[in-house]
């Protein structure tokens, strides 16, 4: 064997010494906190899609117990012979400066980009790097879930494991704008989870949080953690991108930085937001072609107009609206934000709840951490008659984002449910908390007046007829309601209301 081979197959048992040991260590962890032999070796055999009896036959019909504790000494005893051997071992991808060092600057890609270190374990327990690890890579997969999102692959950002690290050289080592750290501390049986997600280039913190949980069930925590983190800077990450596109030169835009701009326009919430938001999406569309997103968020606009009473020409809008949708749905297949942007068109304006419930359920499944998602869902589920289903999903939607610059309109939505199911007083309740968004101001109006306080009903009608002298009924009189009794009940609101029609 030539020295070159040698070291590969060095380093090939150091990689592999690792990843043993720490199955090893996580094996030991799944017991301590309260998994048995039994428990563990399904674990293991779901890991490796095998069942008992395969396990049996390729080792000749041993109980998989004893092979895991075989398998244990061995890892065990190979690492104390292979450090006997190699006490200065070469450097590997999990520990060595030098490969870092080494390694080339990479070019940041157009849309924004994304590398989670392994988080620090702070409990002088190494028995929670198991947890910790599986944490990161639960969170590295939900973020690439975001298509928008490039995510930099575990097995690169893990080279970095155990050492401290300038955040500016990890970004151009890896050619990322955003670092994702952390810290693990367990105290008992409680356990801290600290994140922190900070701009590679400047160095300066986007968002800090900490997470606490208990270490009862070691998986459901990590959904937790997982569903926190990434609820938490998603929308960070979006609005970073969009102070950055504000600072482009307007001559030198492309697609993603158009969509940013339009983004930006819908959150400003008003008419003249939402057309120049339109616009601006059309143009990421013309520039990319195959934008997905943005057809999507272009059908959403459209959406918008509708639900505030501002459309000016019925068909042609829910024609336009349809075809942006259908759009994003044939080019998004695998985009949650395009599915469920194209879905809720479809069954908002186009009033095809089922191929719309579908689109979201598909963006649902592909994304749960996407608030947006349940958002639609929620108002997807109040038009097929079914209000607690509904709310269920924005319960779900404000709890993974509940600092969401549209949050008012999951009030809406919560007010709609209540409404709906005759419960007036928890209606009007949620629908103060849309503040001046029109079609809540009219939920709560429709509510009080439901309820019996018509006097207030009143008062809160008239303030919004002063800022809106246009408003009519017919604006709002074609949610695509399926049950008859919802539709009984919104028309009776809405007559109480007693708007010109």
């Amino acid at each position: 064997m030539n020295q070159h081979s040698g070291g590969g197959l060095k380093k090939a048992t150091l990689l592999a010494r690792e990843h043993l040991s720490n199955a090893v260590i996580g094996g030991l962890f799944l017991m301590l906190t309260g998994f048995t032999p039994d428990h563990l070796v399904a674990r293991v055999l779901e890991i490796l899609h095998l069942s008992p009896e395969t396990l049996k036959s390729l080792f000749f019909g041993i109980d998989p117990r004893i092979l895991l504790v075989l398998f244990g000494v061995a890892v065990i005893v190979g690492d104390q012979l292979l450090r006997r051997r190699n006490p200065h071992p070469v450097a590997s991808a999990g520990n060595s400066a030098e490969v870092a060092q080494a390694a080339p600057s990479a070019s940041i890609p157009d849309r924004p980009s994304i590398a989670v270190l392994p988080f620090q374990n702070m409990s002088g327990d190494p028995e929670q790097e198991y947890f910790a690890d599986g944490m990161v890579e639960e969170i590295i997969t939900a973020l690439s879930r975001l298509r928008w999102l490039f995510v930099i692959a575990r097995n690169s950002s893990f080279t970095y494991k155990g050492r401290a690290v300038d955040i500016k050289q990890v970004g151009v080592e890896l050619g990322v704008r955003y670092v994702l750290e952390g810290s693990v501390r367990k105290s008992g049986t409680r356990i801290r989870i600290t994140g922190q997600l900070i701009d590679a280039a400047t160095g300066s913190h986007i968002w800090a949080d900490r997470i606490d949980g208990d270490l009862a069930d070691v998986f459901s925590l990590q959904d937790q953690v997982t569903a926190s983190v990434v609820s938490a800077i998603a929308p960070k990450l979006e609005q970073a991108e969009i102070d950055r596109a504000k600072h482009k030169r307007t001559g030198n835009l492309d697609a993603y930085d158009y969509y940013l701009r339009g983004m930006s326009s819908v959150y400003q919430a008003n008419k003249e937001s939402f057309d120049e938001a339109l616009q601006l999406f059309q143009k990421a569309t013309r520039a990319d072609p195959a934008f997905a997103t943005a057809y999507g968020m272009a059908a959403y606009c459209y959406v918008w107009r509708k639900a505030n009473g501002w459309v000016a020409d019925k068909q042609r809008e829910n024609a336009e609206a349809t075809a942006l949708a259908r759009k994003a749905a044939e080019l998004g297949r695998d985009d949650p934000v395009a599915l469920c942007e194209a879905g809720f068109a479809f069954a908002f304006i186009a009033e095809d709840l089922d191929h719309g419930a579908a689109l979201i359920a598909r963006a649902t499944s592909l994304n749960p951490n996407l608030a947006t998602a349940w958002r639609f869902s929620g108002f997807t589920h109040i038009f097929l008659g079914q209000p607690e289903i509904a709310i269920e999903h924005f319960q779900l939607a404000l709890r993974l984002s509940p600092l969401d610059p549209l949050g008012f309109i999951i009030h809406n939505g919560l007010a709609w449910a209540h409404f709906l199911s005759g419960r007036y007083g928890e209606a009007a309740a949620a629908a103060e908390k849309t503040g001046h968004y029109i079609p809540g101001v009219l939920m709560r109006a429709m509510s009080l007046a439901m309820g019996g306080d018509e006097a207030e009903s009143r008062r809160v009608l008239d303030q919004l007829r002063k800022r809106e002298p246009a408003i009519r009924a017919s604006h709002f009189a074609e949610w695509p309601l399926r049950r008859a009794q919802d539709r009984a009940r919104f028309h009776e609101g809405m007559q109480k209301l007693g708007l010109p029609a």
